[in-house]
This record gives C-alpha cells, structure tokens and sequence, in this order.
C-alpha cells in the first residue's frame, strides 16, 4: 500500500500517462464476453434440448455438472500454467481449445456426449479468470485494479446477455447445432487480435515510458514460483477459497438453470427468453461495473482498501437478500427484478473478491490463488447443480435453492471479516 504522497502523484500523473492499458483491459472484456456466450448456450437450448432428448433432472445436472469438475481442475492447472508460460501463449491456446470444445456440442445426441463436450470446455475455459486477474496484476497500479477487473469482469453479464438474444435466433431458424458451431467460432476472432497487440507491459513496443512508470507506481515485484504448498497454510488463501466456494454457486445456478426456471414458472418459451435474461444480465453489468467502482472510489477518498473491499461487499450481500423472493411471486416481471439484484450483488462482490486477490498476494501468485479460489467455486457450484437436480427430482420446488441463495452473500461478508482481519499484502 503506498503512502499518502505516492497516492497523490499516481492521481497527477493520469491526465499524462497514456491509455494503453485500457485497451488491454477491453481485450479481458471481449474475452470474458465469448467465455460466457459459449458456455450459456447449453443453459439457454436446455428447456428443448430436454424435451428432445427426454433427459431427467438429475440427467441435466450430470451434464452441468461435468462442466463444473472439469473448471474446477481446469483452474487449478491452468492457473499454474500461466504463471509458468505467461498470459499471451496460455491465454491464446486456452480460448482456442474452448472455441473448438464449444463447436463440438453440435455433434452431441446423448448425455455422455454433451458431458464429454462440457467437460473439454470446461477444461479451457477455465484459464480465462486466471489470465485476466495475472494480466490486470500486471498492467494497474493497485488504485485502479478494482475499477478495471470490474469492467473485465462485465464481460460475463455483456455474454450472458448476447446468448438469449443470438442462440434462440439461430437455433429456430438454423437448427440447435449451429447456435453451437457460430458462437464457438466467436473466439477465433478475438484470437487474432490477441496475439497482434498483446505483450507484457515492460516488453510492450506501444507504451509509453510515462505509463509503464505509472504501471510500476506501486514497485516491482520479483518473479517466482510460489508452490502451492506455500499458498494453502496462509489464512488469506482459506478464507479467499471460502468466499469463492459460498458466492460461485449462486452464479453457476442462474446460468445453467434459470432458463428452466422461467420456462416451469412461468411458461417462458425459447423465443421468449430474450427480454427476462436481457433485463437480468444487463442489471449484472451495471452491479459490476458498479461493485469495482465503488470499492475504487473509497479508496481515493482516502478509505483503506481493507474498509473498501469489506464495505461494497457488506452492501452486495444486503442487496441479495430479496433474491429469496423470486421464487414466491406469480409475477414474471417482479421475479426478474429480485433475480436482478441478485445477480448485479454478485458480480458486484465478485469483482471485489478478484480484487482482493491482488491485494494479498504478489503477482507471481496471482494466478495460482485465481485458480485455487475458482476450484472452490466451481466445486461449489458441482455440489448445488446435484442438490438442485434432486431437489426438483423430488420436489420440484425452486423454494430451498432460492433459500440458501438469499444469504450467501451476507455470510461470505461475515467470513471475509473474521477470515482476513486486515486486507494488505502479505510475505511468502
């Protein structure tokens, strides 16, 4: 954390330094955004896909599922991939094998084939995180890392919100395969640009020595690889894994599930999705971007970063509690505002949990702790996506899920509080 003189020359300093940086922080963005497009089309097409194939609850939640085991060991070995091999190389190869692995649903015709396809997909989409929270550790002083991991981080509501609007356009008029095949060559594209512009900041023939210094605002730190083992006795790593372990799910459910949940509750159709899931993600946007704002503004009001992380995620979790309501009205429109404030509360905290990442732990950890508290996460979300296809397998209430959902964000604040009294960095 630097001092109050530091603070204010960084701030003098903005109006100078070039603006390069925020163009790596769009290419996080658009990255984000084809990671979420392709990995929602399953939950968009599975109200049909369901009917076509006759797949049970639980047969829908084994496909999920595989998805989420295969990100949660994805995480873990991709975060130590990119801390070895760098962000440029491991970030390119991963959104290639993902592009590919979403194509591949489209030859899918069972339950073992669009597990094996979720389960490669969740494989390579898996590095995503891990590569935007090394590359924002590497490319913002630590004022502004909130801000930008907020604005990368929407990229996950800006995908969520094309898929219901593309997929059921494309599936009614092309056929459910092709939703499958045109969103997974997405990401070809933004391969190309990738490894046109990006390099690391000290290796970067496009910026300015002004905006590097101004990068390197908050000082060098050395490069090493940290085992994991030196990672998992920390308190900070616990508690990080704890947060990701208790919020994830929540996200994971409304992205596999709610088109399931609009079309049982309410008779919502596959070219009725559109305007619901519109609203809700759109609203996710806004609370992320939001989430890292608000965090950033504390701080250059003179708040510690420890009040301004622990305080936008005390004012996420209070914002989530009405999601419990969702599952008590008969009104669609009213439903879609509680899930609303759910979802931006989210990503909101979400952001601020990335962020805190950073804040800890040094860079050359920054992407083994990304994929350890994403492992927790995702096994987070596989153990709800079980719950929740036995629950609705013998119940078929949506009553319990929304329940526990409703809380997970106040008692997330209440581990962050007592699990790392101080959010600073700390030595390995």
């Amino acid at each position: 954390m630097s001092g109050s003189g530091e603070t204010g020359k960084p701030q003098a300093l903005t109006s100078k330094v070039g603006r390069y940086r925020w163009r790596v922080c769009a290419l996080l963005f658009f990255a984000t955004t084809i990671n979420y497009l392709d990995r929602q089309v399953i939950g968009i097409l599975a109200p049909d896909l369901q009917d076509m194939f006759g797949w049970s609850e639980t047969d829908y939640s084994s496909i999920v599922t595989s998805f989420q085991i295969a990100y949660a060991l994805g995480l873990v070995s991709m975060g130590r991939l990119l801390d070895y091999i760098g962000t440029r190389r491991g970030f390119a190869g991963a959104l290639s094998l993902w592009s590919i692995a979403g194509m591949a649903h489209a030859l899918a015709g069972s339950v073992i084939g669009f597990a094996s396809a979720r389960f490669a997909l969740g494989i390579a989409e898996a590095a995503n995180f891990p590569a935007a929270i090394k590359t924002v550790a590497e490319w913002f002083p630590k004022k502004e890392r909130a801000f930008a991991t907020g604005l990368f981080n929407s990229g996950t509501n800006i995908g969520a919100l094309l898929a219901p609007i593309a997929v059921p356009i494309i599936a009614v008029t092309m056929g459910w395969q092709w939703a499958f095949i045109l969103t997974g060559a997405v990401g070809f594209i933004w391969l190309f640009f990738w490894l046109r512009s990006y390099r690391h900041p000290d290796e970067h023939p496009g910026l300015s020595a002004d905006e590097l210094a101004y990068i390197r605002s908050d000082g060098i730190e050395k490069v090493e690889h940290i085992p994991y083992l030196r990672l998992l006795p920390h308190r900070e790593t616990v508690t990080i894994c704890l947060l990701k372990f208790m919020t994830d799910p929540v996200w994971w459910f409304f992205l596999f599930w709610l088109p399931k949940f609009l079309r049982e509750s309410y008779g919502v159709s596959l070219l009725e999705f559109g305007p619901p899931l519109v609203v809700i993600y759109l609203v996710s946007d806004i609370g992320s971007i939001f989430g890292g704002w608000l965090s950033s503004h504390f701080i250059k009001k003179g708040r510690t970063v420890d009040y301004a992380r622990k305080t936008t995620i005390l004012i996420c979790g209070l914002f989530a509690l009405p999601i419990f309501f969702a599952s008590q009205t008969d009104s669609l429109w009213l439903a879609v505002a509680f899930i609303s404030l759910g979802t931006a509360a989210h990503q909101a905290c979400s952001a601020n949990i990335f962020t805190i990442m950073s804040d800890v732990f040094p860079q050359r950890a920054v992407g083994s702790v990304v994929g350890l508290a994403g492992m927790s996460g995702a096994i987070g979300g596989a153990l709800i996506s079980t719950i929740v296809g036995l629950i609705l397998q013998s119940t078929g209430s949506y009553i319990p899920i929304f329940a526990i959902f409703s809380l997970a964000y106040v008692s997330a604040w209440l581990v962050l509080r007592f699990g790392i009294r101080n959010i600073q960095p700390i030595e390995l």
